[in-house]
């Protein structure tokens, strides 16, 4: 697979706390990074601690792959990878775009399920940013289909190059609707030590809103 070419000025947008991505966008080759997602809700009857320690790996200049194990608890619920990809820029650097693919295997369900989503983010000046991902959930064409449009967008308010503030909307729509809002903060901790942490509400078909709080703290190589 030929890597794509990636411009020299890529645009300083931050990643979404939920939503996670496989490398920024233009990733360079050999950017390594590992990170953790913890989730959970904290009123209703699920308040089990969600986490979901991974790897992300960029193999060339704009083409990056993860590894992740989705937990609950103590027991692993799923193995999860990705592929991401960097189509380039536009808008003279102001914006990037991409394309991303999640493979996740349920042990539960043990079926296979694929998700595509199509990203672009875009700098608007040094303060405001923002990154949006559409597509749809379960695309493997096989064997019963939940197939799902997804939809994930956040706006970001740079304090500074490496803090930001930022709200996350994502929704799903098509199966088991589900809906999520999350303002959320990110800062830079140490040398390639960063920490991002929100406190939101989500929603899931036929059922209340209820607080949900989640951090993910990342370690670059």
């Amino acid at each position: 697979m030929t890597a794509p070419v990636i411009a020299q000025d890529i645009p300083n947008v931050p990643e979404p706390l939920v939503f996670d991505m496989v490398r920024p966008l233009g990733a360079k080759r050999g950017e390594l990074e590992i990170n953790t997602l913890v989730q959970q809700n904290l009123s209703g009857p699920d308040r089990a601690v969600e986490w979901a320690p991974e790897i992300e790996y960029a193999v060339a200049d704009g083409l990056a792959i993860e590894l992740e194990l989705p937990i609950e608890g103590l027991s692993v619920t799923d193995y999860k990878m990705g592929l991401q990809g960097t189509i380039g820029t536009f808008a003279g650097g102001r914006g990037i775009h991409g394309i991303q693919y999640l493979g996740l295997y349920n042990r539960g369900d043990r079926r296979w399920e694929s998700t595509l989503v199509y990203i672009a983010g875009f700098r608007f000046d040094d303060r405001w940013s923002t990154l949006s991902m559409v597509g749809f959930g379960d695309v493997t064409f096989s064997g019963p289909s939940n197939r799902n449009l997804i939809v994930n967008h956040t706006t970001f308010y740079s304090l500074t190059p490496q803090s930001h503030l930022g709200v996350e909307i994502n929704t799903r729509r098509g199966g088991d609707d589900f809906t999520l809002v999350m303002p959320q903060a990110q800062f830079h901790l140490a040398r390639g030590l960063s920490l991002q942490a929100g406190l939101g509400a989500a929603r899931h078909s036929g059922e209340p809103w209820r607080p949900r709080a989640g951090a993910r703290l990342i370690k670059e190589f």
